[in-house]
């Protein structure tokens, strides 16, 4: 039996839809500013390009790492290869709403015994930790600014009300009693949750939680400074304090958001706080296309591949046995 729970025509049309989207939105971008994002390609030129892309890079196989660390605690153990092309292949669907197509992973881990709770639960755990990371960035130069604050306290609000929940034994009892009592849809659903909850909260230990946030703020610092190097190579003047705190208030707006990807609220934010830094609006829309192009939908183009190798990977091979 395959292990690749995908048909060929199903890869093929969900690449293709990406790609479409990912064509209106560069078309989008550059409808407005489009000689100026080119100027901005040619002055940061291949070489910085590059860097960025490394840096993108970096953010990527740090939550990896961090992926990995979850799934070990849990007491599953997957092919490291199996795992990183699983892991890449869920960037495919990045774009959607709160990055729930992420979840995708989950189909691709059943056949190496991970339920789809679990992998939901690491989800969730990701999610949790990367918002904690982005909060923390954020109050880089929050102090500097009013304009991120209303969007900082939804993000801490957020995250007090996942950790309440992560740490409510008699409410996670409650739910499951009722659960066990229910043979209907809704009880199955709430038995599905808690066992999701449970999951997630094997991987929010003190100690787990500390490693993760290391780990997630070194990778969202990648491209925070990825998108420092980028403002600055267009002829812009910004502190490096306050590029970080504008690029983590903008992804903080796209999460929040829940549209797919943040695409459209993340960009209308990181625009409006590069003009209120003193960038020029040329400017701050170059470099607001570039780093998207270097980060989100650099993230899309490898889960594109990975995607496509998952086909390749962990397919029995005859074995030629000569006398």
């Amino acid at each position: 039996m395959s292990s690749y729970p995908l048909s060929r025509k199903q890869v093929k049309a969900l690449i293709f839809s990406i790609f479409v989207a990912m064509l209106g939105y560069l078309a989008l971008s550059l409808s407005f500013e489009w000689q100026e994002v080119w100027s901005a390609y040619q002055t940061i030129g291949f070489l910085g390009i590059a860097l960025t892309l490394l840096l993108s890079l970096v953010n990527y196989v740090l939550r990896f790492m961090r992926w990995q660390i979850y799934l070990s605690t849990m007491k599953y153990c997957v092919p490291f290869r199996r795992s990183i092309v699983v892991y890449f292949a869920g960037f495919s669907l990045t774009t959607t709403p709160g990055k729930a197509g992420e979840m995708l992973r989950g189909v691709f881990l059943k056949s190496y015994g991970v339920p789809f709770t679990s992998t939901a639960a690491a989800f969730i755990s990701e999610r949790l930790s990367d918002l904690f990371a982005i909060v923390l960035l954020c109050l880089l130069g929050i102090a500097a600014y009013s304009e991120g604050g209303s969007i900082l306290l939804v993000g801490c609000g957020v995250i007090i009300c996942a950790q309440v929940v992560l740490s409510s034994v008699w409410l996670i009892s409650l739910l499951q009693n009722r659960a066990k009592q229910s043979a209907s849809k809704l009880g199955k659903a709430v038995d599905c949750f808690t066992s999701i909850i449970l999951d997630a909260r094997r991987c929010n230990v003190f100690w787990l939680q500390a490693i993760s946030l290391v780990i997630s703020l070194l990778a969202w610092s990648a491209e925070a400074y990825a998108f420092y190097l980028i403002v600055s190579w267009t002829g812009s003047d910004i502190s490096i304090t306050i590029a970080f705190s504008i690029y983590a208030v903008s992804m903080l707006a796209g999460a929040l958001s829940f549209l797919p990807g943040g695409v459209g609220s993340a960009e209308a934010v990181m625009i409006a706080l590069l003009l209120w830094a003193g960038i020029g609006e040329s400017q701050a829309i170059a470099a607001t296309v570039v780093i998207r192009l270097v980060t989100l939908w650099f993230a899309v183009i490898i889960g594109c591949l990975s995607l496509l190798q998952l086909g390749k990977v962990d397919v029995p091979r005859k074995v030629d046995v000569r006398p």
